[in-house]
């Protein structure tokens, strides 16, 4: 047992050793945390998102105080204010100063909108009222002017608020104009057939991914490349010379991995917990049994390449054409939408996937769509699997 742990011992501190095996499992982890969360970590969150817009009223002149135009207008403005303290309004509106020339300005904004600079701008035409008015009688009606970049992933979704807003604005149209009547109103009878679940910070969702990319990536590259380059270099040979055996070697080797997990795991946690907020609660049975487990299908995964190769190269090569695609396609990230078929198929062969939905669904930080038996049952399917041709397959060039 001590010549196992001094193994795993060597083998974690060699590993820290290297600063380009340092950077992949530990550093790189850490940075994607970090980069993910500042970029994506506010997105959809009430009060933390906003658009810079460009609005400009060119009914003014014609229009009554308290006119229609006037009614469209205070809506976008009501929505730059911000909903409490400490969040951000949905709008930042610019608007035209007094006096100034409003079709400079539109052909100002629209460019700002063409560079990306504004998310969109907003034009109230000139004679608004009598056109919505017209419309009411049945005639052509009014037309809100919306600028837009399609290529801007902000401009759409800003231009799709905008029309989400306008579809309440068209009520209050109604009712200036004396033409609604609460009593036509259609109802809704709502029937809830999901519970409201609160919300989910990305933080919370994305720190069980990194987690489980950190122990992937150690145990898809580490271990093929350790066993493989010990091989090649016969280094083996010096091993099996000592009275250390294989179930010996393999056994300090595992270890060290594990202990490698943990590293990279108490690392993510503090920097996810303390430095972006993380509330995720990892200190529970299930939770526990889910990352020893991925561990497992990652470990004995190692071994699986590691039995394909014939050489380190082509041990590296393999686990390179692996990584990103289980990694993406394993929902560690963000969520997997739709895919095609083929795609779909690697995603119910791909471990990852029940892996990171098990840990998140025990963490409470996604609603687990599969059953908690599946989740379990793909992953210890890899093992046996990987096991069996590992067993079967890896040479270690005993050369005794």
């Amino acid at each position: 047992m001590r010549e196992v742990v001094r193994l795993a011992w060597v083998s974690l501190i060699t590993a820290l050793r290297e600063r380009e095996t340092l950077f992949w499992l530990v550093v790189f982890p850490l940075l994607l945390l970090s980069l993910f969360t500042l970029i994506f970590g506010r997105l959809g969150q009430e009060g933390e998102m906003n658009f810079t817009v460009a609005l400009v009223n060119l009914d003014q002149g014609t229009a009554r105080s308290g006119g229609l135009s006037t009614v469209v207008e205070d809506v976008f403005l009501s929505l730059s204010v911000a909903p409490e303290e400490g969040k951000e309004p949905l709008f930042t509106v610019r608007r035209p100063a007094a006096g100034a020339d409003a079709e400079r300005f539109i052909a100002q904004e629209a460019e700002a909108v063409r560079l990306g600079n504004i998310a969109a701008l907003i034009v109230i035409p000139s004679g608004f009222e009598a056109e919505v008015r017209a419309g009411f009688a049945g005639g052509a009606g009014a037309l809100l002017r919306v600028y837009a970049n399609e290529a801007n992933a902000a401009s759409g979704m800003a231009a799709e608020i905008v029309e989400q807003v306008m579809a309440g604005v068209n009520r209050k149209l109604l009712i200036q104009a004396g033409l609604y009547q609460a009593e036509h109103a259609v109802p809704t009878a709502t029937a809830w057939v999901g519970r409201a679940d609160a919300p989910v910070a990305y933080v919370d969702f994305l720190l069980p991914g990194i987690v489980l990319m950190a122990f992937f990536t150690g145990g898809l590259f580490t271990i093929p490349g350790t066993i493989l380059f010990s091989r090649d270099m016969k280094i083996l040979r010096r091993y099996w010379v000592t009275p250390l055996g294989v179930s010996q070697y393999l056994g300090g080797l595992s270890l060290g991995y594990l202990a490698m997990c943990v590293l990279q795991f108490v690392l993510l946690w503090v920097v996810g917990r303390f430095g972006f907020g993380a509330t995720v609660q990892f200190a529970q049975p299930l939770v526990v049994v889910y990352l020893a487990l991925s561990a497992a299908t990652f470990l004995s995964f190692g071994f699986f390449v590691a039995s394909l190769a014939k050489t380190a190269q082509s041990g590296m090569a393999i686990a390179n054409i692996v990584n990103l695609p289980m990694m993406f396609l394993g929902g560690l990230f963000f969520p997997v939408g739709d895919l095609p078929l083929f795609l779909r198929v690697i995603l119910f062969l791909n471990p990852l996937s029940y892996l990171a939905e098990g840990l998140r669904a025990s963490l409470g930080a996604a609603q687990g769509i599969l059953p908690v038996s599946l989740t379990f049952a793909v992953p210890l399917a890899w093992i046996a699997l990987s096991t069996g041709v590992a067993a079967r397959r890896l040479r270690w060039d005993v050369g005794r």
